[in-house]
């Protein structure tokens, strides 16, 4: 009998992992069987871990960190990717000193992928509040569509398919996250503490499926089960599936290897929360509160 697991996630393609295992069996050989929930944005996904509707969150790592200083046992267990975001921006914006005066799209104001773009406008002279300002418009599909569809959105991060789907919309980059912020920790699984601490099989047979399924979406010789897939559960056409597939498989800022976590980009994530935020004196702590990879180790290492 197939126990139940909970997993939480956002509609992109940085989680075909999760579903081209389920595809292909990965957790049905553990035991376990998946239930996917979509979130519309970080808020609910934060909130609904904490609430015990889900067991496993896939999201940007930063949203974890979040939790965790709001009082929120929660834990990171597993890496997943470098970001694959652009910064996009609408057709009349030929660089960032246009975003002057302007609104920056963000899923919430003080997490993730908000603060890699404040930090990314901040190293070309724009400030919050001065030079710009945010308005939220939901995690990244919703917010794709509000950057097409609400005029006074002039830029946004926004990571595949979708921001594909904009530069064929007329839309344009003005690079991606790694290019203007370097080596990022972005998607990754967190859990409650405790939780973990209790179902500590459970979390590492999860963990071991998970790192099969990163190997299999990784492997080229599945290319084309890859790109069908995308174009299926994304409804992508013309070479939106293609340039997806090649992002998700790009060294550095995409997939990494068995979904391992990245030390370097994490430092990056504290480092921006901090100068952001102005969190913790301007001195990110140890990375070590945040985590707990043991249990991704006994699964790599099972296999």
């Amino acid at each position: 009998m197939s126990t139940v697991l909970r997993v939480n996630i956002f509609n992109t393609s940085s989680n075909l992992p999760l579903l081209a295992g389920m595809e292909a069996g990965y957790f049905a050989q553990e035991g376990l069987h998946i239930e996917v929930q979509a979130t519309p944005n970080s808020d609910e996904q934060r909130a609904g871990l904490a609430a015990g509707r889900f067991e496993i969150a896939h999201a940007a790592v930063d949203n974890a960190v979040a939790l965790v200083e709001s009082g929120v046992d929660a834990v990171i267990v597993c890496g997943g990717d470098a970001g694959l975001n652009d910064f996009i921006v609408r057709p009349e914006i030929t660089g960032f000193a246009d975003l002057r005066g302007k609104c920056l799209a963000v899923d919430a104001p003080n997490t993730a992928y908000a603060l890699a773009a404040k930090k990314i406008l901040k190293n070309q002279g724009l400030l919050e509040g001065r030079d710009y300002q945010l308005k939220l418009a939901g995690g990244t599909g919703p917010r794709a569509a509000a950057l097409v569809a609400d005029a006074e959105l002039a830029c946004g991060m926004i990571n595949p398919p979708f921001n594909f789907k904009l530069k064929a919309q007329g839309l344009k980059s003005l690079g991606t996250q790694y290019e203007l912020l370097g080596p990022y920790q972005a998607t990754g699984a967190y859990v409650m503490r405790n939780w973990a601490k209790a179902q500590p099989e459970l979390l590492t047979a999860y963990l071991r499926a998970y790192i099969r399924s990163q190997r299999h979406v990784m492997d080229r010789a599945h290319r084309a089960a890859m790109l069908a897939l995308l174009t299926s559960r994304f409804k992508l056409e013309g070479e939106a599936a293609t340039n997806t597939c090649e992002a998700l498989l790009t060294p550095g800022s995409g997939l990494a290897v068995d979904a391992a976590f990245s030390l370097e980009g994490f430092a990056q994530v504290l480092s921006i929360r901090a100068e952001m935020e102005g969190m913790w004196g301007g001195q990110p702590p140890a990375a070590d509160k945040f985590l707990n990879l043991s249990f991704y180790e006994q699964a790599r290492q099972s296999l």
